[in-house]
């Protein structure tokens, strides 16, 4: 008979990491065990605020579904009985996990993708002031790919200071919903003219419309307001690109949907996740392949990860070995 753990671990930064909406110095990340005889799946996942969730919160979900994985659950039934999020993300990936390790055969071929392959991610520069960021920037020179966490005031100075400080850097800029309609146009152009090549997710979710009623001369990419593959079809003519992250999706098994959603409706994909260890960005890494930008660099922040964490070898991020997940 099956059984299901549900753990909770905070991992320290390495330093503190700063967005529009605050600052953090741990990880705090939720863990779903799934035992079989002698064989574990695991999955991970990041409570997100924003999103209305809490440790506390997913752990009690996940642990009132510990008699029904007891029973037999399916990750096609679980897709009904959670609604997308953090909690759904863990167990889902749990039972992909647990899959491969029963049956000795990888997740990505259990899942019809193709093999994965190293990648480059973005490296992320947290929110800081101009000069600091710049500092931070020119320490990471060797890293092919920025993302620059803006918000909103000062973002025009934080992103000339990062440039001059790295002017050959593929730089991307992430907003967390910080920027107003009004700043639009100016902040998109100037972002253009600084050789930015994409901008995430600049308007509130609730503010999307203004998306339509102005020119992108850098592709806009949506995050908060992209979570399933329902959502797809609405952002056409607002966005260029979706940001598909797990623990939005509610884990692998939707996320790939959203990942067909994104070609059958003509935007370009990013592939992300939360802060979080090398365990949740494994099952992203199915999905790099797919994608145009992936900004996977979570465990790069970590003071301490898993054992057998995610290899990065300073420009490409290699997926994950068996052992890890999948």
């Amino acid at each position: 008979m099956r059984s299901l753990v549900v753990e909770r671990t905070s991992w320290p930064l390495r330093g503190a990491f700063a967005i529009s909406r605050g600052s953090r110095t741990h990880a705090n990340v939720v863990t779903a065990r799934i035992r079989d005889g002698d064989v574990v799946g695991r999955g991970e996942c990041v409570p997100y605020p924003r999103y209305d969730e809490s440790v506390d919160g997913v752990v009690a979900v996940l642990e009132e579904l510990g008699p029904a994985v007891a029973a037999g659950l399916d990750r096609t039934t679980l897709q009904q009985r959670l609604p997308a999020g953090a909690a759904r993300n863990a167990l889902d990936c749990a039972l992909w996990d647990l899959e491969a390790k029963l049956s000795g055969r990888p997740v990505w071929a259990l899942a019809g993708l193709p093999e994965p392959e190293p990648v480059v991610t973005a490296f992320t520069i947290s929110l800081d002031t101009p000069a600091t960021m710049a500092t931070k920037a020119a320490e990471a020179h060797d890293c092919p790919l920025l993302k620059l966490k803006l918000a909103g005031a000062g973002d025009v100075e934080r992103v000339r200071a990062v440039r001059a400080a790295v002017p050959d850097t593929r730089l991307i800029v992430d907003a967390n919903e910080a920027w107003s309609p009004e700043d639009l146009v100016p902040f998109l152009n100037t972002m253009a003219d600084l050789g930015v090549e994409l901008v995430e997710q600049p308007l509130h979710a609730r503010e999307d419309a203004a998306l339509a009623d102005v020119p992108h001369p850098v592709p806009v990419c949506a995050d908060e307001s992209c979570h399933t593959s329902a959502d797809v079809p609405r952002l056409v003519g607002r966005y260029d690109v979706v940001n598909v992250k797990l623990d939005k999706a509610g884990g692998l098994t939707e996320a790939m949907r959203v990942v067909e959603a994104t070609r059958v409706h003509g935007l370009e994909l990013m592939v992300g996740t939360m802060m979080g260890s090398s365990l949740l960005m494994a099952p992203a890494m199915l999905l790099a392949g797919a994608a145009r930008w992936v900004d996977l660099d979570g465990p790069l922040w970590l003071a301490q990860d898993h054992p057998r964490a995610l290899r990065w070898d300073g420009h490409r991020l290699h997926p994950a070995a068996p052992a890890l997940w999948g």
